[in-house]
C-alpha cells in the first residue's frame, strides 16, 4: 500500500485558482474572438461576459482567502 500525503487546504485552494485563472483567460480569448466575427450574437457574448465575471468573482474570493490578513 502506497501513502499519499493529503494535500492541505491552502494547496487545494491554490490549485483550484490556478484553473479559474486559465478558464478566466480561456473565456476571454472566446469573447474576443467572438467580437471579432462580423455577426456576432449579443445573447452569446452577454452569457460568456457573465460568465467570466463570475469567474472572476470566484478568484477573487479565493485570492481574499489565501490572503493573510494583516492588522495594522
Amino acid at each position: 500500500m502506497t501513502f499519499q500525503p493529503e494535500m492541505s487546504h491552502e494547496e487545494i485552494a491554490r490549485a483550484e485558482l490556478a484553473v479559474l485563472r486559465r478558464e478566466h483567460r480561456e473565456l476571454d480569448d472566446e469573447i474576443t474572438a467572438l467580437v471579432a466575427q462580423p455577426a456576432v450574437s449579443s445573447l452569446s457574448l452577454q452569457r460568456l461576459k457573465r460568465q467570466k465575471l463570475a469567474l472572476k468573482d470566484r478568484i477573487t474570493r479565493l485570492e481574499d482567502e489565501l490572503t493573510p490578513d494583516i492588522i495594522a
